[in-house]
């Protein structure tokens, strides 16, 4: 979808641009996920936990600190905050006994459902206006600045110490 009012902006204000609209774009889905897990019971924390275990399975406390970057003692309660809930719980692994999985309880996807409906509506109207080339280019971007974001969560606080 080319804009023709940005063909004559410096890639340093394309740059800026892209970077604003990943802030603008990051407190949305924080302050959407925060009242979405509110109205469920949960935190923003709790219900991102839920996801990662619908897209990825029933996993490890310490494959969960890797997928999420948070440190394992953070990974430990929020597994048990998860528990108490009632949206999760440990299981003994299969192939091995010394190993808990955590696993979430129910259809967690039909409990958060009608909390989606409108705004995938919403997503799925604004992609139509997008060719298959340029979703594929959005897509792409998407997943890597994830993965980018991602690691560098990973190490933060991790033996560096970062002024106010």
């Amino acid at each position: 979808m080319s804009n023709p009012e940005h063909s004559e902006q410096t890639r340093e204000s394309l740059l800026d641009d892209v970077y604003a609209s990943g802030r603008e774009l990051s407190t949305a889905a924080i302050m959407f996920h925060t009242k979405l897990s509110e109205l469920r019971g949960l935190s923003a924390t709790e219900g991102k936990a839920i996801d990662l275990l619908l897209r990825f399975g029933p996993m490890t406390a310490g494959e969960f600190g890797e997928r999420s970057g948070l440190a394992p003692a953070s990974v430990t309660g929020l597994m048990q905050r998860l528990e108490s809930k009632g949206v999760a719980r440990r299981i003994q692994h299969a192939e091995d006994r010394r190993k808990v999985l955590v696993e979430l309880v129910g259809d967690q996807v039909t409990a958060a459902a009608p909390y989606f409906a409108d705004f995938m509506a919403g997503l799925g109207a604004l992609l139509e206006g997008y060719s298959d080339e340029e979703l594929k280019i959005i897509a792409d971007y998407s997943h890597k600045a994830a993965r980018i974001q991602q690691e560098a969560a990973g190490r933060l606080g991790a033996d560096t110490a970062v002024g106010p």
